[in-house]
């Protein structure tokens, strides 16, 4: 293919891996592409031509590639595996246009490392840390974390493949595992040095000797639960699956209302959603189940309350959600901004939350507010009519039934508006 950058996927066995259209064009190349690692691999292979490390310059990497091939020179990147799997051909096809590309895919790491194991792979997640130091991971952490995309698949797959990093290696993979409660539910296998002479496969590890391991940075985590997980319930959980307060049972959004508040709230898989005035946390938890991919940031300033939403959390076994002990607005300053808001209490600083969450909410975000007094919902109306904002009420007062006698009766549960409020697109 002429004018085209050639892009050749590589393994650790060096030319022995290539067949023989990759050969060739290695070596008529006028100018190699590849990271430090790859092109001493190849120093033997390449010819005459011109050597280009990529390690901490992939951001130049297209225009190199274009000023070469302006200079009717015959171009090559070196990319370990399948370059289209979690490699550079998607950056390069993404800067440059497909067309400037010629992609020679070898086999992947991932079927390597399954392969190495007797281990079947079409149905694994591949995910990737490949990236800069994501540092070591903590419990609460959003999605500013380079390990949040990847605790969201862990929790959503039975059996993933990860390619990893020097610094983002298996034994910090292993010890958020560790801190998320998570590391009895899943075996770890890490391949490393794949192809090559100091080849390792750590197979009979468990995850809390895998997470004091060291490991050199040329790793694939396969990661694969013990018993497959079995489908949950996403929404309209019952009163009672929440631990609530005792002797008298609050303070719980009730089944009823929160249906039709997290309608409402308008969410996708990806929602940032703030739960204030979390109460026994059952809004913000049945908002995580429906958010698999997004966060969800709760705070609440009652004692009691914080330590059940918390044990709540904790028992319906979320990674996507946060609470903080505080009165709201305190401790809210580092939320990202939300996709949608639920305020279910507000400590006496309602004006002041709704003119908040209106500021930071993003376009066409929701704002859904529950209230059981007048009082709370004649500020509430002042505000949005002062603000401009687009509102509507909902007033629901739902009837369970009873058994009484042979019979059933209904219990009318108390009446709650329910304020729902949209932000306009943003100019």
């Amino acid at each position: 293919m002429s004018n085209h950058c050639q892009v050749i996927g590589v393994l650790d066995n060096g030319i022995e891996g290539l067949s023989f259209a990759a050969l060739d064009a290695l070596e008529n190349a006028d100018v190699v592409i590849a990271a430090t690692r790859v092109l001493k691999l190849f120093k033997n292979s390449i010819k005459s031509a011109e050597c280009k490390d990529l390690t901490g310059h992939l951001t130049e990497v297209p225009e190199w590639i274009n000023r070469a091939l302006a200079e009717q020179k015959k171009v090559v990147v070196l990319a370990t595996g399948d370059p289209l799997c979690h490699g550079i051909a998607s950056f390069l096809a993404k800067k440059l246009g497909a067309e400037k590309l010629g992609i020679m895919p070898n086999i992947s790491a991932v079927q390597l490392a399954f392969a190495s194991i007797g281990m079947s792979w079409q149905d694994a997640k591949i995910c990737s840390v490949h990236h800069k130091d994501a540092g070591d991971w903590r419990p609460g952490s959003g999605a500013e974390h380079g390990f949040y995309k990847l605790l969201q698949a862990i929790n959503q797959h039975d059996k993933l493949a990860i390619l990893t990093s020097p610094e983002n290696n298996p034994a910090r993979i292993a010890r958020m595992l560790i801190m998320e409660n998570m590391a009895d539910l899943f075996s770890m296998v890490v391949a490393e040095n794949l192809l090559c002479a100091d080849e390792k496969i750590f197979q009979d590890c468990s995850i809390v000797e895998l997470a004091e391991q060291s490991f050199n940075g040329n790793d694939v985590v396969i990661l694969y639960r013990r018993q497959a997980r079995q489908p949950e319930l996403l929404f309209g959980y019952a009163d009672d699956a929440f631990k609530q307060r005792k002797p008298d049972k609050g303070l719980i959004t009730k089944r009823e209302v929160r249906a039709v508040s997290l309608a409402r709230m308008q969410l996708t898989s990806t929602s940032i959603v703030w739960d204030i005035g979390a109460g026994s946390g059952s809004v913000g938890i049945e908002a995580a189940k429906l958010c698999q991919n997004g966060h969800i940031y709760a705070v609440e300033k009652n004692v009691a309350d914080f330590a059940i939403a918390s044990e709540n959390g904790h028992d319906f076994g979320l990674h996507n959600y946060t609470l903080i002990e505080n009165k709201a607005p305190l401790g809210m300053a580092n939320w990202p901004a939300p996709n949608a808001v639920f305020i279910g209490g507000s400590g006496g600083e309602l004006a002041e939350l709704i003119a908040l969450c209106l500021d930071r909410l993003q376009a066409k975000g929701c704002l859904v507010m529950n209230f059981v007094t007048l009082e709370n919902l004649s500020t509430a109306l002042e505000v949005l009519k002062q603000s401009g904002a687009t509102w509507d009420i909902i007033q629901l007062q739902a009837s369970r039934s009873q058994p009484i006698l042979h019979m059933h009766r209904m219990r009318a549960e108390n009446p709650v508006w329910i304020v729902c409020v949209q932000k306009e697109n943003q100019v």
